[in-house]
């Protein structure tokens, strides 16, 4: 990964002791990022030797399999096909991945199409590659095997409403959860409610082949459940969960009519439910977990160690609102300053996971921009410390900005330049601000997806 505009957030620095620790904290996000590429790690888990191809502990005779066929749905499935099909070649029958619109040229692949679909919310583009998908899924028969590439964004990138629920729709109910403050599981519960792939479905559409995903996770915990609406997991979840969740954030009432009829319906039982633990059509469905945020946040402590720092890895769980996690990102930078507790000086702390906003204001921003803008009210002041935040994806919420990178001289800058941090914050207008700062973190898409990454550099 490579920080766009590095030069100019390396010059917005205030000392010399500022620049060095800026240096520092990109170079661990961006060593975190390039360690969960897609290629690497299918190819960690996947391996093809003799004509036998081995998932993890799986093994596949292909002399004795039938049809290979490849789908998916992600920001890294597309290079996960990419790496999938340098190993299976001409092996592969058919194949079709939606990725995220923009990127598909950047894609090397004969045998799976790529096809660009909208996030994070949902279009066409996305339903009729969802539809497409899904057809393939019910071509396959006994013998086949139907490999899965999952990843982060997959349920935006893959949707296919059910029907009498339209895309327009789907947008409305997809935007409203997003700035409910619902977190992903909540989130995705819902939508599993109202589609025909998520929650295991598309398993059951290719049941009695056999199907293998590879799954990237961008779900803290890695709940197979929730990464990208669990396409080939069971879902515990139910309609009467769903319409309790759109209740309990308030979303209920401006729920469009056709998706609550729909799932008024389901809580009557006129529709069948998703595909729970234990059903037979998922006895033949793998699901092999091939890179998460740990594996990111890891690489990031072996570059902080690189750059001569003391390390400490605080959580690739972390969760919450944005800015209360800022705060207290803060209030361990500042007690490192002060008592060398719990890590002495010169320093790198290394968390992960993804923390959620919810939108009261009229601004723009993302989760990472408002975490460290609520953190840079608290480090006010403190010589030597940067806090930034990043989606790994290389998109933060709606945004074109990664996150954003700030110190203990921020709110000074900001407020010379005309800048109100607490109204930025009350407006969820973070983004704004930091563009007027010149501390907003570009990469563009980086092609992978797995959370957040965020480090303390304390020098």
């Amino acid at each position: 990964m490579r920080v766009l505009n590095e030069r100019e957030l390396l010059e917005n620095a205030v000392s010399a002791d500022d620049r060095l620790a800026r240096g520092k904290a990109l170079a661990i996000l961006a060593a975190g990022v390039d360690a969960v590429d897609p290629a690497t790690a299918v190819k960690t888990f996947v391996h093809l030797e003799d004509g036998v191809l081995k998932v993890g502990s799986l093994v596949f005779d292909l002399s004795k399999t039938g049809r290979v066929f490849v789908v998916g749905a992600g920001k890294a499935s597309g290079l996960m096909a990419e790496a999938v099909e340098e190993m299976l070649n001409d092996r592969i029958e058919q194949g079709l991945v939606n990725v995220l619109a923009g990127t598909e040229g950047r894609i090397r692949t004969r045998r799976t199409r790529m096809n660009g679909a909208g996030h994070p919310i949902p279009d066409e583009a996305g339903c009729r590659g969802a539809r497409a998908i899904l057809e393939i899924a019910r071509s396959t028969r006994e013998g086949d095997l139907l490999l899965c590439l999952i990843s982060g964004g997959g349920s935006a990138l893959m949707p296919l409403p059910v029907e009498g629920v339209t895309l327009a729709d789907k947008q409305l109910l997809t935007n409203q959860l997003l700035k409910s403050g619902a977190n992903i599981e909540e989130v995705n519960a819902v939508r599993k409610h109202v589609s025909q792939v998520k929650g295991g479905q598309l398993s059951k559409a290719a049941f009695p082949a056999t199907v293998v995903s590879l799954i990237l996770s961008d779900v803290v915990g890695d709940p197979l459940r929730s990464i990208a609406s669990g396409p080939t997991s069971p879902d515990p979840t139910t309609f009467q969960d769903a319409v309790e969740i759109l209740t309990r954030y308030g979303v209920w009432q401006r729920t469009p009519a056709s998706v609550r009829a729909y799932l008024e319906r389901g809580t009557r039982g006129e529709v069948p439910e998703t595909p729970k633990p234990g059903d037979p059509v998922l006895s033949r469905t793998h699901n092999v977990i091939v890179g998460n945020n740990r594996l990111a946040a890891e690489a990031a402590l072996k570059e902080a160690r690189r750059q001569g720092l003391n390390t400490l890895f605080l959580s690739s769980l972390v969760e919450g609102e944005a800015r209360h996690v800022g705060s207290v990102y803060a209030g361990i930078a500042r007690e490192i300053v002060a008592s060398g507790h719990p890590i002495a000086r010169p320093a790198a702390v290394i968390a992960g996971g993804e923390t959620t906003v919810t939108v009261t204001g009229s601004g723009r921003g993302g989760r990472n921009q408002e975490l460290v803008l609520a953190a840079s009210l608290k480090i006010r002041g403190v010589s030597g410390v940067v806090i930034a935040s990043m989606g790994t994806d290389g998109l933060d919420g709606p945004t074109n900005a990664a996150g954003a990178i700030v110190n203990g001289q921020t709110v000074g800058r900001a407020r010379k330049a005309g800048l109100d941090p607490l109204t930025a914050l009350a407006e969820n207008d973070s983004y704004a601000f930091f563009k007027g700062l010149g501390d907003l973190l570009f990469t563009g898409p980086t092609m992978t997806n797995v959370n957040d990454l965020a480090v303390i550099v304390a020098l």
